[in-house]
């Protein structure tokens, strides 16, 4: 459990506590865990995204967890909906100036490793704050598939499968129980909907969720329609 500093560490982003805490970027993760609910999963045949869609009011529409930065490349983000918006920008104009040199498409461990170069950098100047958002960013390059975590403090690692936000533990302790390397990528999707009814409380319905993925074949992420969320919930259930 986090607990504040008892003297003033936490007053400037780059001041250590004596025990070599930054509670700046503690606080960003804290964040991060009040955010929605966000799953990955890589299969044998891609990699998907299942997002919780949080509707704020009645009258408001719900803001979408998942965004699209290239062809061959998509994220799902926890935390601040604004720092989100910021750094996804930042990424979308690094993988198009990286097809416009290079001629092609961008490594997707390269553009994670981008958009941590800015967030570290926000963990060691005076008069800034870390970015409060976590990523899960998926997509297919040369490599092969990729989900990759994002933190806040800057630091990146590949996963098989992964969740960031709310109840996010109790998400990690029951991927770990149940992921398999030989799923297929509609039983990845199945597992991570499946989690995620479980995770959130008082359960989902196709209207409250976010699924976007990629095939190894295709190579191209794609976030799925109301309808096809709603086809995939006929199975869950």
């Amino acid at each position: 459990m986090f607990t504040p500093p008892s003297v003033g560490y936490d007053r400037a982003v780059a001041l250590f506590s004596p025990d070599g805490r930054l509670f700046q970027v503690e606080y960003a993760n804290e964040a991060v865990k009040k955010g929605s609910l966000t799953i990955g999963i890589k299969a044998s045949e891609g990699v998907v995204l299942v997002a919780e869609k949080r509707q704020f009011s009645r009258l408001a529409e719900s803001a979408e967890k998942i965004k699209k930065v290239d062809d061959h490349v998509g994220l799902a983000f926890s935390g601040l909906f604004g720092d989100a918006r910021v750094l996804i920008d930042d990424a979308r104009v690094y993988a198009q100036v990286y097809r416009l040199t290079y001629g092609e498409r961008i490594p997707v461990e390269l553009l994670a490793k981008r958009i941590c170069d800015i967030k570290q950098i926000y963990t060691q100047h005076g008069g800034v704050r870390p970015f409060g958002v976590a990523f899960l960013i998926v997509g297919v390059d040369r490599r092969g598939a990729h989900l990759i975590m994002t933190d806040p403090g800057g630091s990146y690692m590949g996963y098989k499968a992964a969740a960031v936000g709310a109840n996010s533990q109790a998400a990690m302790e029951m991927l770990e129980k149940l992921y398999d390397d030989k799923l297929t990528l509609e039983d990845a999707t199945l597992l991570a909907l499946r989690i995620l009814d479980k995770s959130v409380e008082g359960g989902i319905s196709p209207a409250k969720a976010e699924v976007g993925l990629i095939t190894i074949k295709e190579q191209v992420f794609r976030i799925l329609s109301q309808s096809e969320i709603a086809s995939l919930f006929s199975k869950v259930k």
